[in-house]
């Protein structure tokens, strides 16, 4: 089972992710993780195993990630083993942006 949160706007992207993702918490997961572009850092993908307080303690609540759009996603094992690469959201192999991000 997982839970998906989306942000697209003016704000910060990450600490809206976050409390989105705090909503979800109930669902039961094993890790999660945030993806965030921005126009300065470009795509930032952060993430950990573990409760949503690992992951916030990672980005310091959000503030240590930049941008306007972005999308939380936590995981539960149900293939792998829980870990922080298995945690989602998962990049490509070339970790390229999707098409309609970059036009």
């Amino acid at each position: 089972m997982c839970g998906i949160v989306g942000y697209v706007g003016r704000e910060q992207a990450a600490p809206i992710l976050l409390d989105g993702l705090e909503h979800l918490e109930y669902r039961g997961y094993d890790s999660a993780g945030i993806a965030v572009l921005s126009e300065k850092s470009g795509l930032q993908v952060k993430k950990s195993k573990g409760r949503l307080k690992v992951l916030s303690a990672l980005v310091d609540g959000g503030r240590a990630v930049d941008g306007v759009l972005g999308i939380g996603h936590t995981r539960w094992a149900t293939h792998g083993e829980p870990n922080d690469v298995n945690s989602h959201p998962h990049l490509s192999e070339d970790s390229a942006l999707p098409w309609f991000i970059t036009g």
